[in-house]
């Protein structure tokens, strides 16, 4: 009898530890991750002084992932399919030549309005550093405008190739001054709770941008997921994003590295292996159909090299073969001027794409 009542006694005390240590390990996941509301106002700094933009004005655009100016001649662990790429974090001085790539192509372009992808802010991998900071203190004043918004951040992040703080962020520089910036969220990619709380927590920064004499010019920017096979991630966030352009009142425009193809031709082009990462029939189809983009569908199902967006870090592909980054349009907003910067060599993994649209 008395065993018994030892035993009796254990149980509730052991399940009570174990409740404890549960609970702990919530809070400190809880504690180490981000948790960003759907709708939230962005990070915006924008003098009073900024001029402000007018009715039949041009506007020249570029949008570029800047894979977090890690430079080429990386093959990172996330680029292979199989995740065993040998890099891990690029070196100061590869992150100090792509800082000054990037800036004399923004130079030579000589853009009105920035939106710019993969931009590390106080993660690990880049030093600490805020590379948006960075790239408007060597424009010396030109972009006078910034938003920012992340869209991975992480005290730390337990992946054994990361290992520490994470801070990725898609950021807006501008020359005309922006009344307003905030941070759409999209729905996430699918997985066990853990793994979601430490994954990518993708979104769309918008920015209003004044026009006098006219309504106001709504510039958006995104990055969505990759490596979403097996779940309905990139339908959901598809959808996610015609949405919120289609609830936007007066011109606006989007670009960005979407992660998806734009037409069945683009998959059966691509070779087998590289196929695994797509589907047959793009979720991007809704939007293609819907918008007005560069490039159009009709451009991408000519195969022509110029319009491929992509040169993958994975040594078995070697060349640029696929298009993933994309302007889209609202209705009635004339642009000219549309192209692919195709550096060689290369500076991101990404090609910086470009067009000039007419403020109506």
């Amino acid at each position: 009898m008395r065993l018994q009542s030892r035993r009796a006694r254990w149980w509730p005390r052991a399940l009570l530890g174990l409740a404890v240590l549960v609970a702990a390990l919530v809070g400190l996941v809880y504690a180490l991750t981000d948790h960003p509301k759907a709708v939230q106002a962005a990070d915006l700094t924008c003098p009073a002084t900024t001029p402000t933009l007018q009715r039949g004005q041009a506007v020249k655009v570029l949008s570029w992932n800047v894979q977090y100016l890690a430079g080429r001649g990386y093959v990172f662990f996330y680029d292979t399919l199989a995740g065993d790429g040998p890099d891990t974090r690029p070196t100061p001085e590869s992150l100090a030549r792509t800082l000054t790539e990037v800036v004399a192509v923004i130079r030579q372009e000589n853009p009105d309005l920035i939106l710019l992808q993969e931009l590390d802010r106080d993660s690990k991998r880049t030093d600490h550093a805020d590379q948006l900071a960075q790239l408007q203190a060597r424009l010396g004043g030109a972009y006078p405008c910034t938003a920012t918004a992340y869209y991975h951040r992480a005290a730390f992040v337990p992946h054994p190739s990361i290992m520490g703080e994470v801070g990725l962020s898609l950021g807006t520089l501008s020359r005309f001054r922006l009344a307003g910036a905030t941070r759409y969220a999209l729905p996430r990619i699918c997985g066990d709770p853990v793994t979601v709380a430490f994954n990518f927590k993708r979104a769309v920064l918008g920015v209003t941008l004044p026009v006098q004499g006219g309504p106001p010019l709504t510039a958006y920017q995104t990055h969505m997921d990759a490596f979403a096979q097996g779940c309905d991630t990139m339908h959901r966030q598809v959808a996610a994003v015609g949405e919120l352009l289609g609830g936007t009142p007066g011109p606006w425009l989007m670009g960005g590295d979407f992660n998806l193809l734009g037409t069945a031709g683009a998959y059966t082009r691509l070779r087998e292996r590289e196929r695994a990462y797509f589907n047959p029939q793009t979720e991007l189809k809704p939007l293609m159909d819907a918008y007005e983009s560069f490039p159009s569908e009709a451009q991408i199902e000519t195969g022509e090299a110029k319009y491929y967006t992509h040169f993958p870090n994975d040594p078995a592909v070697g060349q640029p073969d696929r298009t993933i980054d994309y302007f889209f349009y609202s209705a009635g907003l004339a642009h000219t001027g549309d192209r692919i910067r195709q550096d060689r060599p290369k500076i991101s993994d990404h090609f910086a794409m470009l067009t000039t649209i007419r403020v109506p």
